[in-house]
């Protein structure tokens, strides 16, 4: 019999960065019992959510035909990462928005959807210099009004003629290091221009 209190645990506390690694070692060890009791749905979705879909695919491989066909919860969140795999950007919100989730799975698909909206968010950022209003509300799984609130609080500009957005870059923080040997070298230099 598989102790689950690990997974419980994680569930509870919401470290859902750490599911997909206690379900992994759970599976393993519960090879001897039955894999139709085993939950699929939260395995699967955990990979997805940690941006593994090559473990979500091989696991999926592995899930039972009796469990592909008779839980559709199962099949929904397979769904997610098909269109993950196709890059099908506004799929992906169909998806998770088109299957009423168990109580179970309901806050994980809840955080993977905030987490993928500015996963996407950050990729317009680096890809965009200007984007319309519709491909915005197509990436970020919003109406176009939303999707213009959204970019506009981030500080983007909208020119309502002709319904772009103009993206507003980032500035990049570069951390600098204080190298203990320029520090010595630049402390000599000083001193020796003071005497």
């Amino acid at each position: 019999m598989v102790d689950f209190t690990p997974l419980t645990t994680a569930m509870s506390s919401q470290s859902f960065d750490e599911i997909a690694s206690i379900c992994d070692t759970l599976f393993l060890q519960s090879q001897s019992s039955s894999p139709l009791d085993w939950p699929f749905a939260l395995h699967l979705l955990a990979h997805i959510y940690a941006d593994d879909l090559n473990s979500a695919r091989f696991l999926w491989k592995l899930v039972p035909g009796e469990v592909k066909e008779g839980k559709p919860e199962v099949a929904a969140v397979w769904r997610i990462g098909q269109r993950l795999w196709t890059r099908d950007y506004g799929g992906v919100y169909d998806a998770v928005r088109g299957f009423e989730w168990s109580g179970e799975l309901r806050g994980m698909i809840a955080a993977f959807e905030d987490k993928y909206t500015r996963k996407m968010f950050q990729l317009l950022l680096a890809a965009y210099s200007t984007i319309s209003v519709q491909d915005a509300a197509l990436f970020l799984g919003m109406s176009e009004d939303d999707a213009t609130k959204y970019t506009l609080q981030e500080g983007w500009l909208l020119d309502s003629t002709s319904g772009m957005l103009t993206v507003k870059k980032q500035p990049i923080v570069s951390e600098q290091k204080l190298d203990s040997g320029k520090l010595q070298r630049l402390t000599e230099y000083v001193f020796h221009l003071e005497h």
